[in-house]
């Protein structure tokens, strides 16, 4: 959350006027594993009214797979439930979440098929594949990567992507999610695997700043952000 959104923001600051301030509020993690991310979706309401405080216009939960571990749909609860939190602080910032704007995201960019990279655990990483599964979507492969140490996915070297994709099977994909999780670095590697496969990319950081920049009714054109911040959708 703290790196790649940033870094995107910052890259539409050369193409447009809007000036960016970044806040943010934790949930604790250590190890990616479901009851953990229970108990980090538990803090959720804490951050979000922390948030509010601050009258900041827009806050992004940045962590897929705690929404997606809560049950099928639940990016659209847990942005309601926010959503209401913010209010009752007097705040009319918008609430967005990444596993909604992954969703959204590739609905805007009309894919049917993707195939998906995660950081994740086996188990969590099935759980991941049928929640995007549940909105439509057909997973055509999957590489879960098996790291648990949270630190260890931020530590991720980006450039292993490629490799990675080599080896899927992506040839009936529409879009190639190269990252399903906000803390994985990836970025580096999105035009390269553009490239490689001749496939639109996306990764849950693009997703989520694309998402963040509708709920502030801005253009979301920002280079180097692939198609989906192209500036079209």
């Amino acid at each position: 959350m703290e790196t790649e959104i940033p870094a995107l923001l910052r890259l539409r600051e050369t193409i447009a006027p809007e000036r960016f301030t970044f806040h943010s509020a934790r949930m604790r993690m250590k190890h990616v594993t479901r009851d953990e991310l229970s108990a980090m979706d538990a803090a959720s309401d804490r951050c979000a009214l922390e948030l509010s405080d601050a009258r900041v216009d827009v806050m992004g939960y940045a962590c897929l797979v705690a929404i997606m571990s809560m049950g099928l749909g639940y990016h659209r609860a847990s942005a309601e439930r926010l959503t209401g939190v913010v209010r009752g602080n007097g705040s009319a910032g918008a609430v967005v979440n990444s596993a909604g704007a992954l969703i959204e995201g590739l609905q805007a960019l009309g894919a049917r098929k993707i195939a998906v990279v995660t950081p994740y655990m086996k188990p969590l990483t099935a759980m991941v594949v049928d929640y995007i599964a549940n909105e439509g979507f057909e997973v055509t492969d999957s590489r879960a990567l098996e790291i648990q140490d949270n630190l260890a996915v931020a530590a991720h070297d980006p450039m292993n992507l490629p490799g990675i994709v080599a080896g899927m099977d992506y040839a009936d994909a529409d879009v190639i999610v190269l990252s399903a999780c906000v803390q994985m670095p990836s970025l580096p590697a999105v035009p390269l695997v553009e490239a490689q496969t001749g496939k639109p990319v996306l990764t849950a950081a693009i997703a989520t700043t694309w998402s963040m920049l509708r709920g502030l009714g801005l253009p979301t054109r920002v280079p180097g952000g692939s198609a989906l911040l192209s500036g079209g959708y």
